[in-house]
Parts: structure tokens; sequence; C-alpha cells
């Protein structure tokens, strides 16, 4: 395969959902050298204030840019009408195949009184992991070989709800990238004109809630829908730093 792997691949329903939910921790991992990659199902149009798809997509060019991630891909599925099938899930299961990620983020619950593609996106990543390293069906993922992905994580995307959706969590400290985060949300012209500040505002507000109830600045919340193990316990508890300090 000539297509260079990714370490890490995050999926959302629509550009924007993943710097909402997850941005900082994007930034952070391509901070700390790792191959990032972002996955649109959906090209998130019609949207009330953009003028067509190309500005949504030239937008969330420019919010990958800024969070640094290596490769931004969109798949031509239909917004407001997203549901999870068969060929969703083959659909990002061939990403999957053909990039090799270690890591998948995706959303993960559903989010009353807003689009029920949130919904319907998780149950496509759930499946399509499984799809991506399913032998004996080559005839689906032209020609793709097979590949297992070691970790899957739950990005909550809801700001209304007081709940994870899944656990164990863990909150990642995006204290340092924080502002990258919330400058990759501003490339949306389209989806946060001025009467919409407010919705920055309480992205930003639940980073920095998370962070401080694990003891950063700002956070953001992963859920796992398996328990998560440690060979190190003192280095989970508290961070690459302990290393070395017992040995005084």
């Amino acid at each position: 395969m000539n297509t260079e792997s990714l370490d890490v691949i995050a999926v959302g329903a629509h550009p924007d959902d993943l710097e909402i939910a997850c941005g900082g921790t994007l930034a952070k991992l391509a901070r700390q050298g790792h191959r990032v990659g972002m996955i649109d199902l959906t090209d998130g149009e019609p949207t009330p204030c953009s003028p067509g798809p190309e500005v949504r997509l030239e937008e969330a060019r420019r919010a990958a840019e800024v969070l640094g991630v290596a490769k931004r891909i969109t798949l031509d599925l239909p917004n407001r009408r997203l549901f999870d099938g068969f060929d969703a899930r083959v659909a990002l299961a061939k990403e999957f195949r053909r990039y090799r990620p270690r890591l998948v983020l995706g959303l993960s619950g559903a989010t009353p009184l807003a689009s029920p593609d949130h919904y319907q996106a998780g149950l496509i990543i759930d499946a399509a992991v499984f799809y991506s390293r399913l032998t004996k069906w080559d005839e689906c993922f032209d020609g793709l070989p097979p590949h297992t992905i070691d970790r899957q994580l739950y990005t909550p995307f809801g700001l209304r709800s007081l709940t994870v959706g899944a656990t164990p969590c863990v909150v990642v400290d995006i204290g340092e990238t924080l502002e990258q985060k919330m400058q990759a949300l501003a490339c949306y012209k389209t989806q946060f004109p001025p009467q919409k500040a407010g919705v920055l505002d309480r992205i930003r507000t639940a980073a920095l809630h998370y962070g401080q109830v694990a003891g950063f600045t700002a956070g953001e919340v992963l859920g796992s829908p398996t328990p998560l193990g440690t060979g190190d316990l003192m280095g989970l508890l508290f961070g690459p730093d302990i290393v070395g300090k017992g040995e005084n």
C-alpha cells in the first residue's frame, strides 16, 4: 500500500463536530508527534448560514490546519439523512483499512434538540471498527487488507448533558491547546456567526469545567467501551514526571 498510515483517526458526522468534541485532544496528539486524521461522514450541507458546501469544506480545511492534523477526509454520506447502514459502515471501514490507525476516536450518544446524525455516526463508527478487521470479505473493501484497530474511545458531544455517556472515562489535559481548539472553531464563520457567540462560550466553559474537575486548567472527556488497564499505576495516576522520583 502506498498510503501513509495514521496513528489516530477521529470521526464525526459533520465538519465542526470533532473540533467541538475533542479538538484540543487532537491538537495535543499532533504536537506530541502523532499522525492524526479527521473524517467527517458528511459535508454538513445544507446548513442555514452557509452559501454552499465549498465554503464549509474550506472552513474545515482551515480548522484542521490550525489543529495540526495530517489528513482530513470528507465522505459522501448525506447530511440530515445519515443512517447506520451497510454502505455507510463499509465506506468508513475502507478508510480505516486504508490509513490503518491504532486508535479511533468517535462520537458517542444521542444529542436531543440537536442533529440525530450524531447518534447515527456513533453506530456507524462502532460497526466500521469491527468491519475493518474482518477477513474473507475482500470484495466489499476494494481489495484493501483487513486492519485491526487496537483501541477505540468515545468522545461525548452533548453540551446539554451532565453525563459522559460511556464509562470508564478519562480527562485529557488540553490546557496548552484550548486556544487552538477555539481558533479552529472560529474558522467556521457559517456555523458560529456573531449571534451564536454564546455557543462558543459554552464550549470553552465546558472545557474549563472538565479540566478543573481533574485538576487541569482545561480538559476534554473521553469514554471507553472497555475497561482501561495499565502496567504503570504511578505513571497513569501522576503522569511521566513521576518516573525516577522514587530513586533517591
